[in-house]
């Protein structure tokens, strides 16, 4: 159904002439013109620069139609209910109406649609929209939907409030851990890591995971685009905002990851990789090959260095365009899930792979850890260095995670959390009481891959350098 724009403002700039015509043309008749129809998404130029939120109402001044407008968004609590909605058209609050309003306000709305995968998108109800701009480096936006508030950029979610913290979880605490007890330590024994380097995490999340472990003296986080930082700061403080950015612990730098590994001559006791997909038009790309992970295995501390990156879709069953035929190289957007794992299993002793469901991407998602691990046997090395990662007792996780993990002071606490999640906190907690996904249990789950996963990274024999990059859809 196209969407109908009532002119309800008596100033609306538009860049685009059209769009501005168009307004202009009904705001001296806005009284008595019946509905225009205007089809528009959340990219729409007028929505880009302006901050509107798209509200219906039960009946149009002067019709019998039933008709929906576009409003600015009420700078108090950014959205503007059915009585003020009604105050503004009618001059009163109708209560009999209410219920009727709220109905249609669930029926009606902007839509917020992302591709997935050829022939694939996810659809869902667009509420408000808090910020959009374009960086030097790429499209911002903020926006609230299905899965709460989150960020976008150019059109791909990033993070969202209903499940960022199993990403960000997933992401940090296995290497931070794994680390530890390549280092020999235990609960109770404080020890490694103490040094972790972070390429992107511009939400801040990641960094925030980071700093729950109470070993840590340093974190050096390097993020080319100082608009998303500001954004997430500003609009998302639960993500990290400025109690993670301001932490003594971190050296937050505005800047290119790549060059900064390339030319650090400090060493870390952890990677973690919070970067873009490397699509063809982005800048992360250099950040997935093997000549960065060659130069990455040099900065780690070479006992109980540990290196890992989110590396893209990981679906339960892989849809055949994941995996192109035969290794066709000319297949140039597919997963690159298993590419990402070839490549760092050339350059480091061990490369595993593990996912995690994520509901706001459409699918289940990926990462790849590396590191180097020699226990003084010559038999089956490989094998035995990714077994006792996976196999670790649930025992010995909870325990490192009651021992080391407390809250970064200052975080506020999401207010859209499910069930399972959503509970009073303090802001003293420590150990379970901090993390919502991780746990002992959850860690052998995230190795857990499916047979058809397995099978088709075994069947990929692709690997990511320079000259032959690969690109995710």
């Amino acid at each position: 159904n196209p969407l109908t724009i009532y002119p309800h403002s008596t100033s609306l700039a538009c860049p685009n002439p059209l769009h501005a015509n168009l307004f202009k043309l009904m705001k001296p008749f806005h009284h008595h013109l019946l509905p225009l129809s205007f089809i528009t998404t959340h990219r729409n130029p007028c929505l880009r620069h302006h901050q509107y939120h798209y509200m219906p109402y039960s009946q149009h001044p002067f019709t019998n139609k039933r008709s929906s407008f576009l409003v600015p968004i009420n700078n108090n609590n950014n959205k503007m209910t059915s009585s003020d909605s009604e105050n503004n058209i009618n001059g009163n609050t109708n209560n009999d109406h209410e219920q009727l309003i709220l109905k249609e306000r669930s029926k009606s709305a902007f839509r917020y649609t992302e591709d997935i995968a050829p022939g694939l998108k996810i659809d869902m109800a667009l509420y408000t929209i808090h910020h959009t701009s374009l960086s030097e480096f790429q499209e911002v936006q903020v926006i609230d939907s299905y899965f709460g508030r989150t960020l976008v950029t150019d059109g791909k979610t990033q993070s969202a409030e209903h499940d960022e913290f199993v990403y960000h979880e997933s992401l940090v605490h296995p290497p931070l851990f794994w680390s530890s007890i390549l280092s020999g330590g235990s609960a109770g024994s404080g020890g490694t890591p103490m040094t972790v380097f972070i390429g992107g995490g511009g939400e801040l999340a990641t960094a925030r995971e980071v700093l729950r472990h109470n070993t840590i003296e340093r974190v050096v986080m390097v993020d080319i685009d100082p608009e998303v930082i500001e954004v997430c700061k500003k609009y998302m403080p639960q993500w990290g905002g400025d109690a993670v950015a301001n932490h003594p612990k971190m050296d937050l730098i505005i800047g290119d990851a790549h060059a900064y590994l390339m030319e650090t001559t400090e060493t870390f006791d952890v990677i973690v990789m919070d970067i873009s997909d490397p699509i063809e038009a982005g800048p992360g790309i250099a950040l997935y090959t093997k000549e960065f992970y060659e130069r990455a295995a040099q900065v780690l501390n070479k006992d109980h260095g540990v290196f890992v990156t989110q590396a893209g879709s990981a679906d339960f069953i892989p849809h055949p365009h994941a995996f192109p035929l035969n290794n066709d190289d000319d297949n140039k957007e597919s997963s690159c899930f298993s590419p990402i794992m070839n490549t760092l299993a050339m350059v480091f002793d061990h490369a595993v792979p593990y996912s995690v469901a994520m509901p706001s991407f459409g699918e289940d998602w990926g990462f790849v850890m590396a590191y180097n691990y020699n226990n003084g046997s010559n038999d089956n090395n490989a094998m035995a260095g990714q077994k006792l990662l996976v196999d670790l007792m649930p025992e010995t996780i909870d325990a490192l995670i009651e021992d080391r993990i407390e809250t970064v002071p200052g975080v506020p606490e999401h207010e859209f959390r499910s069930l399972g999640v959503k509970r009073a906190v303090s802001g003293n907690e420590r150990g379970g009481d901090v993390l919502k996904h991780y746990d002992g249990e959850a860690h052998r789950g995230l190795f857990a891959l499916s047979k058809p996963l397995r099978e088709a990274i075994k069947s990929d024999k692709r690997v990511m350098t320079e000259a032959n990059p690969i690109f995710m859809y």
